[in-house]
C-alpha cells in the first residue's frame, strides 16, 4: 500500500500541484471570510471545506489523467524510448537519419558495415550519397523505393520524425539482395522459344543439283554447335526447319555477338558458283506460357521472312529488334502462295460493299500500276472501287492521260483524295494497300487507321508490326516489284484478256522502273509476270515512253549531278536544296541516284531533294551495301538496293543524320568482319 502511494505521489509532477495549491488557498480565504462575516466558532465549516477540497482535487486528478501517470508509466516511457533507440542502433538493416536540409547526421552499425572502404559520410547530402532524393522514397502505399548501391539491393523507406521545432528524416534500408538475385536467376533461367528455317536451299537447288543436302547438313551442324554452346535444345521438326529452346540469359550473348551464327552459315557454299545459303530466325523474349512464347517466335520469324530473310528478329515486350539482313533475297520459283492469295483476295473483294485502293505518297509507276491491277480485279468481281491518289502528282497525271478513255475511269470519278475516301469507307468496305507497308508513307493514313478490313500487297521489307492484323499480308521482298505480285494474282484469278492494253503497259512500266530495265533484282517470276502483261497487250515501246523526260526534268537531273560529294570513299551523296523544287524533282533525284552508281568506286548513292518543308532521300546500291538498313535508321525503308525516306528540317541536319546512319552501318559491318 505504501509503495503504491509512493508511486502515486512520485508520478505527480510539480506542475501538476500548482492547481491543487491554488484551490487550497482559495478554500482558506473562503473559510476565513465565512468566519469573519458570520462570527461563528464552529469547526463544521472547516470540516465541510476540507471534504469539498479533497473531493474537488480527487475529481481533478481523475479527469486529467493523473491517476494513470504513475512512476510505472514514467518508467515504461523511459524504457520504451531507450529500447527504440537500442533497436535502431542494433538493427540488422541499415538505418540513416537526416536533418531537415537532407544532410546525413547519423547512421547505425549495419550501415557502417556496408560502406566498405568509404570514409565517414556524416554531413554529406543524402542525394549526393545515394543518387536519389528522399522525396522519391516516400510513397503513399508504403512500398518504398527499390535501389541498388555498392552491389546490394534495397527497398528504401523514409519516415518524418519531429522533435519540438525540429524535423528529421529516418530512412530504413531493407536488404533484399538475396531476393533480387533469386529473381534475376529465375528470369535468366526462363525458357524462350525460337524458330529457325533455311531461306534459299530449294531455290539454290535449281542452279545446282549437287551439294544441297550437304549444305543442309552443314547448316544443321553449325546450328547445333551454336545451340549447344548456349545450353539450349535444337530439334528439326520439318525439313530444314528447327525449333530452338534456350535460356533467356543466352539471348544477351546472342545480341552482343550480333547473331554471328548468321555469318557462319552464310559462309556455307553450294556448287561451282559458290552460292551462299542463309537462314532466318524468329526469337521470343517475353514472359508468359510456352504457348504464348511459341506464338511470338512464329510471328518474329514471319517478320524476318517478310523483310527478306538472312536475319534474326527478336520480339520483346517493347517491340522488335533486327539483326543481320546483309544479303539480297533470292526469288522463290513456286507460285503456290500467289495462287492462294489470289483466291483469298477475290473472295474478300466479292464479299465487300466497295474497295478502296491506295499506295504510298508521291506514287511511282509501280504503285499506280499495282492500284490499277487491283481495280481491274474488283471490276471482274463486280464490286465498285475507288483509288486514293494525289491528282496533282506528275506520275499520276501522265498515267491518267493514258487511261481516261477507258469506261471504268471515264470522267475520273473513281479517283478520290484522302478526305473523300473517309466518306466512302463503310464497315464492310475493303481497303487494299499496295507498294507500301510503312504507315508513315501511306497516301491516306487516316483511312488505313479506321479501316477494319485491310489487305497489304508489297515488295518492300516490312519495318514494323501492324497496329491491326490485316486480313491478307502478302509481303514478298524477293519480288522485283509490286506490279509483279499483282500480275501473278491477276493471272491466277482472272481469265486472259481482261486487262486493257493501257493498264498492262502501266504495270509493265512499274516492273521496268523497279528492275532498272530488267537489269536489277530480276528472276524467273519477274520475266513470267512481264510475259503475262505482254500477252495482255502491253507494248514495251509504249511503256518506255512513260519514262520520257521534258527539258526541265533533264535540267533538274543535271543539278544533282553537278553537286556530288564522295563520303567514306564509296558513298556518293548529292543535294538539291532549291526553294522552288516541285514534286517532279523527286523523280529527278531518283534518276540521279541511279546514274551515280555508274561512277567507279561508288557502292551506294543518296540523292537529297527539298520539296516544300520535307527533305526526300532516294538511295540506291550496286548490291554490296544494304541501303534499306541505312535508311531504316532514319525512319525510312525499302529494299536491299533501293530505299527512300522523308525528313523534316534543314538540309544540313538531314545530311548529318544520313552520314550518321552510314557511319553506324559501316561500323557494324566492320565489327562483324573483325569478330568472326
Amino acid at each position: 500500500m505504501f509503495e503504491k502511494i509512493k508511486d502515486y505521489l512520485t508520478g505527480i509532477r510539480v506542475t501538476r500541484l500548482i492547481p491543487c495549491a491554488a484551490a487550497a488557498v482559495i478554500t482558506l480565504i473562503t473559510v476565513g471570510i465565512l468566519y469573519a462575516t458570520t462570527g461563528t466558532t464552529s469547526h463544521l465549516i472547516w470540516i465541510i471545506a476540507a471534504i469539498l477540497y479533497l473531493a474537488a482535487v480527487s475529481l481533478y486528478i481523475y479527469f486529467t489523467g493523473y491517476h494513470a501517470v504513475g512512476a510505472t508509466s514514467v518508467e515504461n516511457i523511459s524504457f520504451l524510448g531507450s529500447m527504440t533507440l537500442d533497436l535502431i542502433v542494433k538493427m540488422p538493416d541499415p538505418v540513416m537519419l537526416c536533418n531537415s536540409s537532407e544532410s546525413i547526421i547519423w547512421y547505425n552499425a549495419a550501415f557502417v558495415s556496408r560502406l566498405g572502404n568509404r570514409k565517414s559520410i556524416s554531413g554529406m547530402n543524402f542525394q549526393s550519397f545515394a543518387g536519389f532524393s528522399l522525396r522519391e522514397t516516400r510513397s503513399e502505399n508504403g512500398q518504398g523505393m527499390p535501389v541498388t548501391l555498392d552491389g546490394y539491393s534495397y527497398i528504401v523507406r523514409s519516415y518524418t520524425v519531429s522533435s519540438k521545432t525540429k524535423r528529421f528524416y529516418l530512412t530504413v534500408w531493407s536488404d533484399c539482395t538475396e531476393l533480387a538475385q533469386t529473381t534475376a536467376k529465375m528470369k535468366d533461367d526462363e525458357t524462350q522459344v525460337a524458330y529457325i528455317r533455311a531461306d534459299n536451299l530449294e531455290e539454290l537447288a535449281q542452279y545446282t543439283k549437287e551439294g544441297t543436302r550437304n549444305a543442309a547438313n552443314e547448316i544443321e551442324k553449325v546450328l547445333r554447335e551454336w545451340g549447344e554452346g548456349a545450353g539450349g535444345i535444337l530439334t528439326e521438326y520439318q525439313s530444314d526447319r528447327y525449333l530452338f529452346l534456350f535460356r533467356s540469359a543466352s539471348l544477351a550473348e546472342f545480341i552482343d555477338r550480333k547473331f554471328d551464327v548468321l555469318d557462319r552459315i552464310r559462309e556455307i557454299r553450294i556448287g561451282e558458283s559458290s552460292l551462299s545459303v542463309t537462314v532466318s530466325m524468329g526469337l521470343s523474349s517475353v514472359s508468359g506460357t510456352l504457348s504464348e512464347k511459341e506464338r511470338v517466335a512464329s510471328e518474329a520469324l514471319d517478320m524476318a521472312l517478310q523483310r527478306g530473310g538472312d536475319q534474326a528478329v527478336v520480339k520483346t515486350a517493347r517491340g522488335l529488334e533486327f539483326f543481320g539482313g546483309k544479303t539480297q533475297t533470292v526469288q522463290k520459283r513456286t507460285k503456290v502462295r500467289s495462287r492462294v492469295i489470289a483466291n483469298e483476295l477475290a473472295s474478300l473483294i466479292s464479299k465487300s460493299r466497295n474497295v478502296l485502293i491506295m499506295g504510298h505518297r508521291a506514287a511511282d509507276f509501280d504503285c499506280i500500276g499495282a492500284c490499277m491491277g487491283v481495280a481491274r480485279l474488283a471490276t471482274f468481281c463486280g464490286v465498285p472501287f475507288h483509288i486514293i491518289v494525289n491528282s496533282k502528282d506528275p506520275n499520276f497525271i501522265r498515267c491518267y492521260h493514258r487511261i481516261k478513255e477507258i469506261p471504268e475511269y471515264l470522267g475520273g470519278s473513281v479517283f478520290c483524295n484522302a478526305s473523300e475516301a473517309q466518306e466512302l469507307l463503310a464497315t464492310d468496305s475493303l481497303t487494299v494497300i499496295v507498294d507500301v507497308n510503312n504507315k508513315r508513307q501511306f497516301e491516306a493514313p487516316a483511312v488505313a487507321e479506321i479501316s477494319r478490313r485491310t489487305v497489304y500487297i508489297d515488295h518492300h521489307r516490312k519495318t514494323a508490326e501492324f497496329d491491326e492484323p490485316p486480313l491478307i499480308s502478302y509481303i514478298e521482298p524477293s519480288a522485283s516489284s509490286t506490279c509483279e505480285l499483282v500480275a501473278e494474282i491477276l493471272e491466277q484469278a482472272m481469265p486472259g484478256g481482261m486487262l486493257t492494253n493501257e493498264e498492262a503497259e502501266i504495270m509493265y512500266a512499274g516492273i521496268l522502273l523497279d528492275t532498272k530495265q530488267f537489269t536489277r533484282n530480276t528472276g524467273v517470276r519477274t520475266f513470267g509476270a512481264a510475259l503475262y502483261l505482254r500477252g495482255e497487250g502491253a507494248n514495251p515501246a509504249d511503256a518506255q515512253t512513260l519514262f520520257n523526260s521534258c527539258l526541265s526534268d533533264f535540267i533538274s537531273e543535271a543539278r544533282f549531278e553537278s553537286n556530288v560529294v564522295i563520303y567514306r570513299k564509296c558513298m556518293a551523296i548529292s543535294c538539291n536544296d532549291a526553294a522552288n523544287n516541285t514534286p517532279a524533282d523527286r523523280i529527278a533525284a531518283a534518276k540521279a541516284a541511279d546514274k551515280l552508281l555508274t561512277v567507279d568506286g561508288v557502292k551506294a548513292s543518296f540523292a537529297l531533294c527539298r520539296i516544300e518543308d520535307k527533305i526526300h532521300i532516294s538511295a540506291r546500291s550496286s548490291g554490296e551495301v544494304n541501303v534499306q538498313l541505312i535508311l531504316e535508321r532514319i525512319e525510312g525503308g525499302g529494299h536491299f538496293d533501293s530505299a527512300a525516306t522523308q525528313l523534316t528540317g534543314p538540309m544540313n541536319e538531314a545530311l548529318n543524320r544520313l552520314k550518321g546512319a552510314i557511319d553506324d552501318y559501316l561500323t557494324e559491318i566492320s565489327e562483324t568482319r573483325n569478330n568472326p
